[in-house]
């Protein structure tokens, strides 16, 4: 597995080491080779998550966490290629409130949004409310395989 991180806002080592675990456990639900898989992470301030938002998503408010995924469908994945699954972008400071506000901490929230942006990246959505219940099972099953549950 090969995350790319951002040399900016990086958090610490543990919860790097939680997201690489997670990423992994992620990647191998969806029956990908982690040798293959490659992540880019990016962590910004809230004002350029806003902007990002603003430009991607026309809503122009500050959220958690942005994916962008390489892929609209698994199945355009060919060979033994390495496997660019798209970009995570993620507002620490954003984090950080929200973990706050449900009672938990910071690294499991951290990891939360990550793990939720890797399932985009692999194709869940949430508009649905049948496919909200699967994304938030398989979330909850990776955060417990990390041991950050809530």
């Amino acid at each position: 597995m090969n995350i790319i991180f951002s040399d900016e806002r990086m958090p610490g080592e543990i919860v790097i080491e939680h997201m690489k675990e997670a990423a992994e456990l992620c990647v191998k639900e969806e029956n990908l080779d982690p040798d293959r898989v490659e992540i880019s992470v990016t962590f910004v301030s809230t004002e350029e998550i806003q902007e990002l938002n603003r430009i991607y998503r026309d809503k122009d408010q500050v959220t958690d966490v942005l994916s962008f995924p390489q892929y609209d469908d698994l199945n355009e994945i060919r060979g033994e290629e390495v496997i660019c699954l798209g970009d995570v972008v993620i507002c620490p400071e954003q984090a950080l409130l929200q973990a706050d506000e449900f009672g938990h901490s910071g690294e499991r929230e951290l990891v939360y949004l990550f793990v939720h942006s890797v399932f985009h990246l692999l194709g869940y959505d949430h508009m649905e409310e049948d496919d909200k219940t699967e994304m938030r099972e398989q979330e909850e099953k990776i955060m417990g395989q990390v041991g950050l549950i809530r």
